[in-house]
């Protein structure tokens, strides 16, 4: 059984099977809808059912209150349909957006290398070419029927058959537990995407700046090899932090692409590095090399900021302190369950 689903101010309608969320209908038909937990926990893609009936799912009591219910609003991640539905959504053009729609895409893993004593690089061979904007991610499909989980696409969109994901292993995960300990080469998987709407705003015409740290250095390398491969000739500076030198991954690749391009810098950064170990470059945090870099002065770039949700708020505050606001900051926030449970969205922000 299907329903349609009406989307307004778009006036569009779909055709929503049994079961499929409201959000998951609307992403593979090519419509974005902002989201970010998928859990029902943050309410950031909280929506108006004008007509029809939905169920409501898991959505949790806190990101959608009781009067909210009654006043006809619902989560997109969670809400079903009982009926055929018309809801409103606020949706905000983005000129850089493909809006490609969300497919599935069966695929071999055919490398897994360790990249540091906790991440893992994964690469896997589709059965056909995913295309994708670089800094999108997909939701790797667990064994099982245990859900799936998002990663980012770390290879440039020129690679489109062979994916690559980075998987930091996360005491007590069952995802990223299964992908250390399980996973192995030769292993059908599936995956889904893309997903999300952090890529570079290309026809903005402006300098990049990416800050990352961990495993969050997926999206801005993506990116990064594909604004080098379309031959851009905009200043680039990636400032990318680990604990210490053996956590800290691809160092060789971005010091070898920046000694090849002009247009490109690295800056890394090492906050818990011995200090006999010899390292000359900075010590401290992400934040704190970028203010250093460029001294404390952000104004007329556009920064992608990409990492644990307390290295993102800490260069948040540094860039509006250096004179970049809102409108030029991007952020990819992967956000566990537990994460969204613990997390409320700035009132002052609407994207960040």
């Amino acid at each position: 059984m299907s329903y349609s689903l009406t989307i307004e101010p778009l006036g569009q309608t779909l055709e929503v099977e049994e079961g499929q969320t409201i959000l998951d209908a609307a992403l593979r038909a090519g419509i974005y809808l902002p989201h970010a937990c998928c859990h029902g926990l943050c309410a950031t893609c909280k929506v108006s059912v004008t007509d029809g009936e939905i169920d409501h799912g898991e959505a949790s009591n806190f990101a959608l209150m009781d009067y909210e219910r009654e006043e006809g609003q619902c989560l997109a991640c969670c809400a079903t349909l009982q009926s055929d539905v018309v809801i409103e959504a606020e949706i905000e053009a983005d000129d850089d957006a493909r809006n490609l729609p969300v497919r599935d895409f069966p695929g071999t893993v055919n490398r897994i290398e360790a990249l540091t004593p906790t991440i893992k690089g994964l690469w896997i061979t589709l059965d056909e070419p995913m295309d994708f904007q670089a800094g999108q991610y997909i939701n790797l499909e667990l064994p099982s029927g245990q859900g799936s989980r998002a990663f980012s696409l770390a290879n440039a969109p020129q690679q489109a058959v062979e994916v690559e994901l980075n998987i930091r292993l996360v005491p007590g995960g069952q995802a990223t537990t299964w992908v250390h300990q399980s996973l192995k080469v030769g292993d059908r998987v599936k995956l889904a995407g893309p997903y999300g709407r952090f890529f570079v705003r290309k026809s903005a015409g402006m300098p990049s700046l990416f800050l990352a740290g961990g495993s969050g250095l997926s999206s801005p390398k993506s990116m990064i090899l594909d604004l080098l491969a379309e031959g851009s000739t905009l200043p680039m500076t990636l400032v990318y932090g680990a604990r210490n030198r053996a956590e800290l991954y691809d160092h060789d690749l971005f010091v070898k692409l920046a000694a090849e391009n002009a247009t490109f810098t690295y800056v890394p950064a090492l906050s818990d590095e011995p200090a006999d170990s010899g390292w000359s470059g900075f010590r401290g945090f992400v934040h704190d090399a970028a203010k250093a870099h460029f001294d404390n002065d952000f104004r007329g770039r556009k920064a992608y900021l990409c990492g644990p949700p307390i290295m993102i708020d800490a260069c948040i505050t540094t860039l509006m302190q250096g004179r970049l606001f809102e409108r030029d900051i991007y952020t990819e926030k992967f956000i566990s369950a537990a994460d969204a449970a613990q997390q409320m969205r700035s009132p002052l922000f609407k994207r960040i």
